[in-house]
């Protein structure tokens, strides 16, 4: 009992709290925008963290980028278009990313939090304003 009691402690110590373990991977899968219009998938990008959108559950969403401001992009299909970039761990959470909103064109300073309750909090910024919106995991249908 002793045993395992000390390779918990040294696990702890190395790895951190069950907590801290929790949000250090709990950012990664499948997100269900706040809306409900999308599914960004998170994943390791190199050194840091991306989203990308993997499903369109909006049936009045284009099937194109149309609103990028980059003309040549336009033509891409949505599905595909990175909505999260750049995002490196910083304390409890990942920041210095940048988010890209496809409905307005719009590319914000991101970064994003796992909530206690299991939500993804993604702060997105312009200039000294910011907003912030609320994912949750998203469940595949089966059957």
């Amino acid at each position: 009992m002793k045993g395992i009691c000390m390779a918990m402690a040294c696990a702890l110590a190395i790895f951190g709290s069950p907590q801290t373990v929790a949000a250090q991977t709990g950012v990664y899968g499948r997100w269900l925008t706040d809306d409900g219009a999308g599914v960004v998938e998170i994943a390791p990008c190199g050194s840091a963290l991306c989203g990308k959108l993997v499903a369109v559950l909006d049936p009045k969403a284009p099937a194109h980028d149309i609103n990028n401001p980059d003309p040549a992009r336009r033509a891409l299909p949505l599905v595909g278009v990175s909505i999260l970039t750049g995002l490196v761990r910083s304390g409890d959470g990942w920041s210095g990313g940048q988010a890209y909103d496809p409905k307005a064109g719009r590319t914000y300073r991101a970064s994003i939090h796992l909530a206690q309750d299991g939500r993804l909090d993604v702060t997105g910024c312009l200039l000294f304003a910011c907003r912030t919106k609320h994912w949750t995991r998203f469940k595949e249908k089966h059957g």
